[in-house]
């Protein structure tokens, strides 16, 4: 059974950068492509980013492109996500989540109902 932990959240000002962790345990990592999901109160759960078991293919919500940054390290068994430039509207749970190796990653980032992992989220919130 996978069990995914994030970390790494927390309060910023606008304008600045927090790197969440999601650490695995009880599985390889690698068999995996790996999203993270975020909710806001009131708000849709989205997928953010999502990456595939390599590393070598991304997919980014269009909100985030070019301020936040997916990675991995299979052999840490951890993936990342670096934010940059946050804003106020980044403000929300965000949830690293597991999904069999042959997803695509825009058609985990797109359809929830296709990750058979979560974590137990991390708060992040983007206020002066």
């Amino acid at each position: 059974q996978l069990q995914l932990v994030e970390s790494g959240g927390g309060l910023v000002q606008p304008g600045g950068s927090l790197r969440l962790s999601c650490t695995a345990s009880g599985a390889t990592l690698n068999y995996y492509t790996i999203g993270w999901f975020r909710q806001a109160p009131g708000k849709e759960r989205e997928g953010v980013s999502c990456i595939s078991t390599s590393g070598g293919s991304t997919n980014y919500v269009d909100s985030v492109k070019g301020r936040f940054t997916i990675s991995r390290d299979n052999a840490r068994n951890t993936v990342y996500l670096q934010m940059n430039s946050l804003k106020p509207e980044d403000t929300a749970i965000y949830y690293c989540t597991a999904a069999m190796r042959v997803v695509p990653v825009q058609s985990l980032c797109a359809t929830p109902s296709r990750v058979l992992y979560w974590g137990q989220g991390a708060q992040v919130t983007v206020s002066s």
